[in-house]
């Protein structure tokens, strides 16, 4: 999977021209594309594993593809370029409501297929809430990462904005606000006192202390969100039954370390439009579906 190739894709989602959708339409591989949720890590090894699983139960050509940002996969499905994605569940309600695409499965963290969103910042820091860090708002640097991410952008603007402390990176009562692009860099970031605070994902937060590339002695977490459904793999509007559930009976029969460390999975599970409910109400409020 080269980063060529999904700038290549990208590019010819945003272009949406007729010749590419003619060549989509005349392939016979069953094309899946992936949100960035970190920018390292084994990744990419996950999904060239779990593309040769496809390929064989499916008895198709499968390719995956992990884009550069979370709206090239909106896109992607919007111009019917991937028949399946990997979203964000902010980003699967978007796609949802742009392209009717269905989700299918999700992870289980622990069993449960539940996240939340952290504020997290260095150990070393004396507040130990989200309400001692607002005191001085003016005198911290705050974190999110992609603007399209739920936990790293939508959850905790809305808590923010709740305490009016933050409407956008324009308009709020910090130092300053920065969008890093990721999970991990965000941790990072906080951890290397870049930032004083950050938003990031639950269960990638304990997934990157598991795996070495934080140390959890210098950081802790200040604020948790109520629990979130976890990311939904989603398929396109004309994908048949058939199709639909032997792709559900592949994710619930996985069992190679590589693909759930990836996740920081123990499993998958099915999932519905309905678990997004309230992440589609969140986005709603923020303006960015309309009713």
């Amino acid at each position: 999977m080269k980063r060529l190739l999904s700038i290549l894709l990208l590019a010819s989602v945003l272009a949406g021209c007729s010749d590419q959708e003619n060549e989509k339409e005349g392939s016979d591989s069953f094309t899946i594309g992936v949100i960035p949720a970190q920018t390292e890590g084994e990744i990419d090894q996950a999904m060239d594993e779990l593309q040769d699983i496809l390929t064989d139960e499916l008895d198709q050509d499968v390719e995956i593809t992990t884009f550069p940002d979370y709206n090239g996969v909106v896109e992607a499905m919007n111009y019917e370029q991937i028949d399946m994605a990997f979203f964000g569940p902010l980003t699967y309600v978007i796609a949802h409501e742009k392209s009717g695409a269905e989700a299918i499965v999700t992870q289980l963290i622990d069993g449960e297929p539940f996240y939340h969103s952290y504020v997290i910042t260095h150990s070393s820091n004396s507040w130990t809430s989200l309400e001692n860090f607002l005191e001085r708002s003016n005198e911290r640097s705050f974190a999110f990462g992609d603007p399209n991410s739920t936990s790293g952008s939508l959850i905790p603007s809305i808590e923010l904005q709740d305490r009016e402390v933050f409407q956008d990176q324009d308009n709020h009562s910090f130092r300053s606000v920065t969008y890093t692009g990721s999970h991990d860099a965000t941790a990072l970031a906080v951890q290397n006192k870049q930032v004083d605070a950050g938003a990031i994902d639950s269960a990638i937060y304990h997934q990157l202390i598991e795996s070495g590339k934080i140390d959890e002695e210098k950081l802790k977490v200040i604020w948790e969100s109520d629990k979130l459904f976890q990311y939904p793999w989603a398929i396109g509007k004309g994908t048949d039954d058939e199709t639909k559930k032997k792709l559900q009976e592949v994710f619930l029969s996985i069992e190679n370390e590589t693909i759930l460390n990836a996740f920081g999975a123990s499993g998958f599970t099915e999932a519905r439009n309905q678990d997004y409910e309230s992440i589609r109400d969140a986005a709603v409020k923020q303006g960015l579906i309309k009713e």
